[in-house]
C-alpha cells in the first residue's frame, strides 16, 4: 500500500526535545524511502506532520494553531493534502485529538513510528475523512532500526534508551513514554562506530535519564561504561542529555573527566533550590545533594560549564522556597538556564495539589530568576573573552550571511565573520578555532585563526 505515497511531498515539524528532533528524523526517512519528497513548507506539502511534544501546556496551544494554518494553506500539489500528528500528545491524546484538531487524518503514538507509511497510505485512498489512530506500543520495531534522514551530516543525535522511570510529580513523560527501554551497549557503540566511520564529528547520547541506562537489560546502570566506549569510536565530541542528579555516580564523573572526547559541558536539571519543594516534586535529592554533586563535578572537571532547568511556581511554592532557588543559581554560578513558569498537566501527581499563589506574584518571581540567569550567563561568557575557542561550525547566521554560527565544546553559541576567499559551505561541519573579541548574554563574538580541520 505504501506505493501511494511515491512522488507525494511531505514537511515535517517539530516541537519539543531532542528525542523529538530524532523521531523527527525517522519518520523524515521513513517517508524518504516510501519515495516522498521532503519540502520547505506547508503549502507545497501533500503530507504535513506534526512531532509533538506535551511537557507544557503551550506545546498544546501551538500544535492547535499549527493545525489551524495547515486548513488555510495553499492547495495541494496532488489535491489532498493529509496530516499526520506524532509525539506525546499523540500518545496522551489518541482519538480525542480530533476534538481540539477537527482535520487531523492519521494519529501515531511515540512507539508506532514504523506504522506511519500504513496509515498515510490509508488515508490517501479512502476518500471519507477517518481518523486513523495507532498509539500501541507492544511488538513495535525499535526506533533505532528504521531509516532515517539526519539534519546534518557532522552531528547526530543517539539515542540510548527510551522512557523513564522517576514518576517526578509534575512530569508527563513516563506517561507517554512508558518506562524505561535501554538499547544494547553494542547496538550503540555499533550506530557510533558508524557514523564516525560516515564523518559525524559530534555525537549526542538520549535518553529521558541517561545516567540509568542499562538497569533493566543489566542489572545495574552502566552509562559510566558507555561513556568510555563511545569515546573510544573515534568520535570527536561527545555530549548526552538528560542526566538526573539522583543518578549521577562518582563512576560517572570519572568517566566523564577522562573521556577525552566528552565535552566540558552538562546539562543537569535542578528544577528547585528548595529541598521541600523538591521533596514534592518527587526529584529524589536534596538541596545540598545537588550542591556537593556540583562540587564534585568541578573538582574533576574544573572548566566544567553547567545549564539547567528550574521551574517557577510549583504548587505552594512560597517566597522562602523561591530565594532557595534564587540562591542555588547564584552559588552554582549556571552558564544558562531554561526557566518556566508551573504548567499542570492532567493526569500528574501535581494537578490535583492545590496552589493559591497569584499568577502575578509567580510572574514577578519568574522575572527575578531570568534576570539572574542572564546575568551570571553574561559573567561566565566574559571569562572567554581574549581566548581561542574551538567550535564546530553549523552554517550562516540568519541575520547575516557573512557571519557565521557554531557552538564551542562548553556549548556557547560563537558568531564570526566568514573570512575572505572562503565560502561558507566550506566550513560547515568542520572545527575552527575562534579568538574571542566580545561575549553577550548567549553568544560569543570572535574572528577566525589558523586553518579549519
Amino acid at each position: 500500500m505504501t506505493n501511494t505515497l511515491v512522488g507525494k511531498t511531505y514537511f515535517v515539524r517539530t516541537f519539543g526535545c531532542q528525542m523529538n528532533l530524532h523521531d523527527s528524523e525517522r519518520v523524515a526517512g521513513l517517508l524518504d524511502s516510501c519515495g516522498c519528497l521532503e519540502v520547505e513548507g506547508i503549502d507545497e506539502a501533500d503530507i504535513v506532520v506534526f512531532m509533538t511534544c506535551c511537557v507544557r501546556e503551550n506545546a498544546d496551544t501551538r500544535l492547535y494553531g499549527q493545525a489551524s494554518a495547515v486548513v488555510s494553506a495553499a492547495p495541494s500539489p496532488c489535491g489532498k493534502r493529509v496530516l499526520a500528528i506524532g509525539g506525546c500528545i499523540a500518545q496522551r491524546d489518541g482519538e480525542r485529538l480530533r476534538s481540539n484538531v477537527p482535520n487531523v487524518d492519521v494519529v501515531f503514538g511515540t512507539s508506532a513510528l514504523a506504522s506511519l507509511p500504513e496509515l498515510l497510505s490509508q488515508a490517501f485512498e479512502d476518500d471519507r475523512r477517518a481518523l486513523r489512530v495507532f498509539t500501541q506500543e507492544e511488538g513495535q520495531p525499535a526506533t533505532t532500526d528504521l531509516p532515517i534522514r539526519r539534519a546534518t551530516r557532522y552531528h547526530a543525535w543517539v539515542p540510548i534508551m527510551s522512557g523513564c522511570n522517576n514518576f517526578c510529580t509534575y512530569c508527563i513523560v513516563p506517561y507517554v513514554r512508558g518506562r524505561e527501554r535501554s538499547r544494547t551497549m553494542e547496538s550503540v557503540v555499533g550506530e557510533c562506530e558508524l557514523l564516525v566511520a560516515q564523518g559525524t564529528r559530534e555525537i549526542c547520547l538520549l535518553g529521558q535519564n541517561v545516567n540509568s541506562y542499562g538497569r533493566d537489560n543489566y542489572g545495574s546502570p552502566r552509562f559510566a561504561e558507555l561513556l568510555r566506549a563511545v569515546g573510544h569510536t573515534g568520535i570527536e565530541r561527545l555530549r548526552f542529555t538528560s542526566s538526573n542528579p539522583k543518578d549521577l555516580t562518582d563512576e560517572v564523573i570519572a568517566a566523564m573527566a577522562e573521556t577525552e572526547a566528552v565535552m566540558p559541558h552538562l546539562h543537569l536539571a535542578v528544577q528547585s533550590g528548595s529541598t521541600r519543594v523538591l521533596k514534592a516534586m518527587n526529584r529524589s535529592y536534596t538541596r545540598d545533594g545537588y550542591l556537593d554533586l556540583v562540587r564534585r563535578l568541578r573538582a574533576a572537571m574544573p572548566d566544567l560549564a553547567l545549564s539547567t532547568d528550574i521551574i517557577v511556581g510549583f504548587p505552594g511554592e512560597t517566597e522562602a522556597d523561591f530565594e532557595d532557588t534564587l540562591s542555588l543559581v547564584q552559588e552554582v554560578g549556571f552558564s544558562s538556564a531554561y526557566t518556566f513558569i508551573y504548567s499542570k498537566r492532567e493526569g500528574t501527581p501535581a494537578a490535583r495539589m492545590e496552589d493559591d499563589t497569584p499568577r502575578e506574584l509567580i510572574q514577578a518571581r519568574f522575572e527575578r530568576l531570568a534576570d539572574l540567569v542572564a546575568r551570571l550567563a553574561n559573567e561566565a561568557n566574559q571569562h572567554d573573552v581574549g581566548n581561542a575557542v574551538e567550535v564546530l561550525v553549523e552554517g550562516a547566521s540568519k541575520r547575516d550571511e557573512h557571519v557565521l554560527v557554531g557552538h564551542s565544546r562548553k556549548n556557547q553559541t560563537v558568531h564570526f565573520d566568514l573570512p575572505d576567499a572562503c565560502v561558507t559551505d566550506a566550513l560547515v561541519g568542520h572545527i575552527v578555532e575562534v579568538e574571542v573579541s566580545s561575549a553577550r548574554t548567549w553568544y560569543l563574538r570572535g574572528t577566525m585563526v589558523g586553518e579549519p580541520r
